[in-house]
């Protein structure tokens, strides 16, 4: 079966989803996820309920908690995504909108490329992730891993 890189990321938001503070970041999601889902390398994402709406969820015990999880043929078609799309200048504001992370709020890992993550799941690589540090299986584009457990380095 192919691989296929799986991500997950979640940031505490500063302002409720409603409010002035987070406007511009709510206002411009639905685009955004529309520039991912016709990305070279996009197979799948986690989708809210109601277009234009972040994604909360309770397994996190913190409604504040924005989720995004998807899944891409590569690291590179990810990673261009991120950094040379639309998406890189939001990235760039994230510290308007989301407080820094206390512990790891993102983590990349292999999948099967018709596996669908679950939040369980990803929930499970963040531990992984905090707990074992990077590693081939779990890990971030700081240090990655390739499909076969070799390192990649920092894709950054």
């Amino acid at each position: 079966m192919p691989k296929a890189i799986a991500q997950f990321n979640m940031a505490k938001a500063r302002f409720p989803s409603d409010s002035d503070g987070l406007a511009d970041f709510m206002n411009n999601l639905e685009a955004v996820n529309a520039v991912a889902d016709r990305s070279k390398g996009f197979v799948w994402r986690l989708k809210a309920d109601t277009p234009g709406d972040a994604i909360t969820d309770q397994i996190f015990e913190d409604s504040d908690l924005l989720l995004n999880m998807s899944v891409w043929e590569t690291i590179e078609d990810f990673r261009n995504f991120v950094f040379q799309t639309v998406h890189g200048k939001f990235l760039a504001r994230r510290a308007e909108w989301f407080f820094p992370a206390e512990q790891p709020s993102f983590v990349m890992w292999w999948v099967d490329l018709v596996h669908k993550p679950t939040l369980e799941e990803a929930h499970e690589m963040l531990n992984v992730l905090g707990r074992d540090g990077p590693t081939a299986n779990a890990f971030t584009l700081s240090a990655a891993f390739d499909a076969e457990g070799n390192a990649l380095g920092s894709l950054v």
